[in-house]
């Protein structure tokens, strides 16, 4: 089977979904389908042989982020060049309601289209203005599918309709073993953070606040930050007493992330809201890190309603820092919980989703007379 996989979001910045798509890629690659992906790209970025670029992304503030789109004459232009070269017999486009490329392509074709929905959004002025033009699009896809409960809500709220629930997928043999990164843990006394530094709905400054409560009565406890963002604004958030025991690495590559992981006695991830799945969540997980999470619907489900993970009350630095102070304070606990973890994270490997997307593939595809093309 020949696909085509629509990224909307710049491939080189790290993302939920880009890791979705590259994953989900490659798994279906094992799977033996010839896959193509195009996605934003600066022209200095290094891409997988799969990957097409279609040209540099601008960064555009959506869903309490910024997200590096590409729109506009050039960007469609080789959309169009690819489906009509790449003759899919399915293609795939992810979040087609964010205007990228995604959106571009289910105006330039016509065929099998699946899409998938990532996205947890609120209703707002805005989405209901597009929303005439966003059905347009909707009407041209065949097979719907949504990473979680959450994203399929936004998706029947927004646009009616509904989609096959197909969870985002992690390669669990790809996070299970690693090395800690020199000079960190697990030592009893370390957490963790990955993440968008400069991101509000990521809750860094939650954590870092909970960080400064604990410090005082545990000289020995440290904070491992990892994720693109201002390693200033971080500091200027810690007392300066503190400054010696956080350790701010900045982007990392996927080896130093797996190490990362490896190298944190609690794998804390303390954001507000807006996320329907949790990819590095799930990623922690399949290292065996213990969980600390806040207590948003999407972790909730993820972590097994806190069988796989610990809870804290979503934006409460009080509530977080007793909730770690717990956790540092009782390794067995913590010991449990790697275990629940990684056990839980099984039904999310690649091995087992990309077969499930194939099944939507198979079903969209079984009414066609021919093969994707370029309206």
């Amino acid at each position: 089977m020949r696909v085509g996989i629509v990224c909307p979001y710049t491939w080189e910045v790290p993302g939920g979904v880009q890791a979705h798509i590259r994953d989900l890629a490659e798994a279906l690659i094992a799977h033996g389908c010839h896959v193509s992906v195009i996605a934003p790209a600066a022209d200095d970025a290094e891409l997988p042989p799969y990957v097409t670029s279609a040209g540099r992304a601008v960064p555009v503030p959506y869903n309490g982020s910024v997200a590096r789109l590409a729109f506009g004459f050039l960007s469609a232009n080789r959309v169009r060049k690819w489906i009509r070269e790449g003759r899919f017999d399915v293609l795939h486009v992810h979040e087609p309601a964010v205007p990228s490329l995604s959106m571009l392509a289910c105006w330039a074709a016509r065929g099998p289209i699946v899409a998938t929905f990532h996205a947890s959004l609120e209703r707002s002025r805005a989405m209901a203005m597009a929303a005439p033009v966003l059905q347009s699009i909707l009407e041209k896809i065949t097979g719907r599918i949504a990473v979680s409960d959450a994203a399929r809500k936004t998706l029947v709220e927004h646009f009616g309709g509904d989609a096959v629930l197909i969870p985002n997928g992690v390669t669990v043999s790809r996070y299970a073993e690693g090395e800690p990164l020199p000079g960190w843990g697990p030592d009893g006394n370390v957490i963790g953070f990955l993440g968008r530094m400069d991101e509000p709905r990521k809750g860094l400054p939650v954590l870092l606040e909970a960080f400064a409560l604990l410090a005082p009565e545990r000289p020995a406890l440290r904070l491992l930050i990892a994720g693109p963002g201002d390693p200033g604004e971080v500091f200027d958030r810690v007392p300066a007493e503190f400054h010696d025991r956080v350790g701010v690495l900045g982007m990392v590559s996927e080896e130093d992330k797996i190490r990362a992981y490896h190298s944190v006695d609690i794998f804390c991830a303390p954001n507000l809201g807006g996320e329907s799945f949790g990819i590095v969540l799930a990623e922690a997980m399949a290292a065996g890190a213990p969980i600390l999470a806040s207590d948003i619907p999407a972790f909730r489900h993820v972590l097994g309603e806190g069988q796989a993970g610990a809870l804290f009350t979503t934006g409460d630095p009080a509530a977080l820092a007793a909730e770690a102070a717990r956790l540092l304070d009782d390794p067995d606990l913590r010991a449990k919980l790697s275990e629940e973890a990684r056990l839980a994270v099984r039904k999310y490997d690649w091995s087992i989703v990309a077969r499930e997307v194939l099944r939507v593939y198979e079903t969209v595809t079984e009414a066609a007379t021919g093969v994707v093309e370029d309206v």
